[in-house]
């Protein structure tokens, strides 16, 4: 059996999220008379919903001043928590300290400061939180004796457990407790030093601590050995697939949330009504038209095969004509799109296993970091935000692009950057037809696009060509040629652009050139 310390007699309540707060206190109070001592905006909630509480200045014969800045930073506060029962009762005695068995705190809301528009550095300051974690870590490190919840959400648990014990809590429980305690001061703190950073320009600290929450635990990893478990970002604001809403359909894989992430950057993208499709984090069709209905048909023409149970993003409403079509020819295992209308929702319903997904902020980007773990390390590199503008080209065959095929090769450009190097893509008329993904081989990743497309029914000629990376030889622009693709956009830089160049202008291909590379490994 699990060994239970003394019956609670006594517990320090002061929270910045008062949810549940009046109940459980209530019960504290009533059921297992148990003494509150209380601060502030917490002792006013609790008078006010008619719960007996002392005021921390009267349990301490020291004010609250400086605004409330100094109010538990007492040693009749610390003393309390940190009291070893049995051992330090002379010590307390001398110097009137009480024992504190329970502590209920959590912090000033400090994250939620911090994401507003246009929060002043002087907000945010006052909104960290000093005497809260001493608090807590004081509780937390004395856990033999003391119980500490941060978290609201435990309070009916720990009523529970509190009258199975007759008013005591298990050594377990409050282990238990205390790790979660000392866990969510590391986050408080990790919340702050990455804020004062982004202040002070360290892109990247000399240390860098977690700052994720867990969501949910998935039925397995990237294959069904493999566990896992989805974690978000506590500090941002809900431009990523963990703060869509999910309206119908089972939980997300992972898979589903890595491929899912990819459909949004890319759909992110463009401006016009654009459908991406992406299957295997490789988009296999993406399109834009004037009408989002006509943008994700012509995504599905583009490779109907891959689109088979793949993810489709939307950067405009999805309305009941578009969710019919999608209906009608596929299966599919997400859709996400910055609104669902009711008719959509009720057309989708039938198919009851897609998850449906609507994200508010589809076309607000999302710069900061990604992250790669490695074998006792982690690789970080700034989100790859870059982008090209007619303006940015540098044209370097002999043949201007007509302004038809400087489009084509923006669009071509635009989805290159989301394939998996090495990346070929050929577009037209603002759709892709041919990508090849992920191959050893530039020359290889070339042959697959066009074989793609001719598979499909596509006309390659005057198709463009976009390359995420410089072509190291001619043999890729010779592939181009010989399937009738008359514009290339590439970064350049290879040794060999003379000679790659060289190959252009002899088939008439116009070649532009970025600057700007986009692996994606």
């Amino acid at each position: 059996m699990a060994e239970t310390a003394e019956p609670i007699k006594r517990a320090l309540v002061s929270v910045a999220d008062k949810k549940g707060l009046v109940e459980f206190c209530r019960s504290l109070t009533e059921e297992f008379k148990i003494e509150i001592v209380s601060t502030g905006g917490t002792l006013k909630t609790l008078r006010e919903g008619k719960v007996s509480a002392i005021e921390i200045s009267k349990f301490t014969n020291f004010p609250e001043i400086m605004d409330g800045r100094v109010k538990t930073l007492h040693p009749k506060v610390h003393g309390g928590i940190l009291a070893r029962r049995n051992q330090d009762e002379e010590i307390m005695e001398q110097n009137h300290i009480l024992p504190i068995d329970l502590v209920v705190v959590n912090l000033y809301p400090f994250i939620e400061t911090v994401s507003k528009e246009n929060v002043t550095l002087a907000e945010a300051i006052e909104n960290i939180d000093i005497g809260g974690p001493s608090m807590v870590r004081s509780a937390a490190k004395n856990n033999k004796y003391v119980g500490v919840i941060v978290d609201p959400d435990d309070y009916s648990l720990i009523l529970e457990e509190i009258k199975k014990n007759g008013g005591s809590l298990s050594q377990e429980t409050r282990s238990s407790l205390a790790t979660k305690a000392f866990t969510h001061t590391a986050n408080y703190d990790t919340v702050i030093s990455g804020y004062l950073s982004s202040l002070n320009e360290q892109d990247f600290p000399d240390r860098i601590f977690a700052k994720y929450q867990k969501k949910e635990i998935m039925r397995y990893g990237e294959n069904p050995h493999q566990k896992a478990a989805f974690y978000i970002d506590t500090t941002k604001t809900g431009n990523g697939v963990g703060n869509a809403i999910q309206l119908q359909g089972k939980q997300l894989s992972y898979n589903n949330i890595a491929d899912t992430d990819t459909a949004i950057e890319c759909v992110r993208s463009f401006e016009e009504p654009t459908c991406v499709i992406i299957k295997h984090a490789n988009p296999c069709g993406v399109a834009t038209d004037d009408d989002i209905t006509k943008a994700y048909q012509k995504a599905f023409a583009a490779d109907a095969t891959s689109a088979f149970g793949g993810i489709i993003a939307l950067n405009r409403k999805l309305e009941e004509k578009t969710a019919q079509q999608i209906i009608d020819n596929q299966f599919v295992e997400v859709i996400i799109a910055p609104g669902i209308s009711s008719s959509a929702q009720e057309i989708l319903s039938s198919k009851e296993n897609i998850r449906v997904l609507e994200m508010e902020k589809m076309n607000a980007l999302s710069p900061g970091f990604k992250f790669l773990s490695v074998t006792d390390g982690l690789l970080v590199q700034e989100a790859d935000s870059g982008a090209v503008s007619a303006k940015d080209l540098k044209v370097v065959s002999s043949r201007e692009p007509s302004a038809k095929e400087i489009q084509d090769c923006l669009f071509a450009w635009k989805v290159c950057k989301f394939v998996k190097s090495n990346a070929i893509v050929y577009a037209k008329d603002n759709q892709t037809v041919g990508v090849g993904a992920g191959q050893m081989s530039r020359i290889d990743s070339a042959q697959i696009a066009a074989s793609k497309a001719k598979e499909r029914g596509f006309e390659t000629q005057g198709c463009a060509m976009a390359s995420d990376a410089f072509f190291p030889f001619r043999d890729g622009v010779d592939v181009a040629a010989s399937v009738g693709i008359t514009s290339i956009i590439q970064p350049g830089g290879s040794i060999k652009d003379d000679e790659v160049i060289e190959a252009a202008n002899e088939a008439d291909i116009a070649m532009i050139f970025t600057g700007m590379r986009h692996f994606r490994h």
